[in-house]
């Protein structure tokens, strides 16, 4: 089985003082939210798609679905975590409890706040995880990275031409991710950014799956602006 796990846990303080967390801002006449789900749903593989949000904004997400989602069966609205990482936990935790969790199921985890994945990068990210058991979606640095270990002074120039800028999806064999997060020690989850860290911590390997410039984050007040650019072709 093959579920889709879309992280909606954030509550947007980069984005400034806003109401309501970044997930459901408008893009175009539909919160950012909406627009990523219907990405998902034009992939027949996955069994469910799961929204993972705070506890306090699960009925309404619920009713986003309802309102803009014309296949709501395989969609399921459930609470996240304190970390991204605990939040994707919820995910398997559910998949074990009310769905299929087996040797063989696979996560499709992607950011709510990255609403222009493409089908060809969810296909890949299924493709790979089947083949490796974890996959990253990345693209070429373009810029020179510089390193600073005490924020003031440059202490490393990486050569860029190994350096990639990871996106999302991120897809796991759903039993082998569990089991490796739950053998790392409270040191090693403590400097954890994302679900694949968690594999090459354990020297497992993750297999790269070419991302997209358009794959965006929606993370400031400036990514709306070219949000609403991208939407419109400009």
């Amino acid at each position: 089985m093959i579920y889709g796990v879309i992280l909606a846990g954030g509550v947007g303080s980069r984005m400034g003082n806003r109401e309501k967390p970044k997930q459901y801002i408008n893009i175009g006449d539909k919160p950012i939210i909406v627009h990523t789900i219907e990405k998902f749903c034009l992939c027949s593989e996955f069994e469910e798609i799961l929204l993972l949000c705070p506890k306090d904004w699960i009925e309404y997400t619920k009713g986003l679905v309802k309102k803009y989602v014309s296949e709501t069966e395989k969609i399921k609205v459930i609470e996240g975590g304190e970390t991204r990482n605990e939040t994707i936990m919820n995910a398997i935790a559910y998949i074990e409890r009310e769905g299929e969790l087996d040797e063989d199921t696979l996560i499709v985890t992607h950011d709510a706040v990255r609403p222009f994945v493409t089908y060809r990068i969810i296909e890949e990210n299924i493709q790979a995880a089947r083949r490796c058991g974890a996959c990253d979606t990345v693209i070429p640095a373009t810029d020179t990275i510089v390193e600073s270990r005490e924020g003031s002074v440059i202490s490393d120039i990486p050569n860029r031409a190994v350096l990639y800028q990871g996106q999302t999806p991120q897809s796991f064999n759903a039993m082998k991710l569990r089991a490796l997060y739950e053998s790392l020690t409270e040191e090693e989850k403590a400097v954890l950014t994302d679900a694949a860290k968690i594999f090459v911590i354990k020297g497992e390997q993750v297999r790269l799956v070419k991302g997209e410039n358009s794959n965006i984050k929606i993370t400031y007040p400036y990514d709306l602006t070219v949000a609403e650019s991208l939407l419109k072709g400009v």
